[in-house]
């Protein structure tokens, strides 16, 4: 049974994601399984894509 989050982005894999106050960046290896979609949060604040 699939999980469901309550976020407003869906992960894809090898999407990269930055956080725009440490610099940190993430990169996903392998989707989570969600219905939904799934929030990615650094230093208390959302990630975002980086392009």
């Amino acid at each position: 049974m699939a999980r469901k989050c309550g976020a407003k982005r869906k992960t894809a894999k090898k999407s990269k994601y930055v956080c725009e106050v440490c610099g940190l960046i993430v990169s996903v290896d392998e989707t989570c399984g969600c219905v939904d979609t799934c929030d990615i949060i650094c230093c208390g604040q959302q990630m975002k894509e980086k392009k």
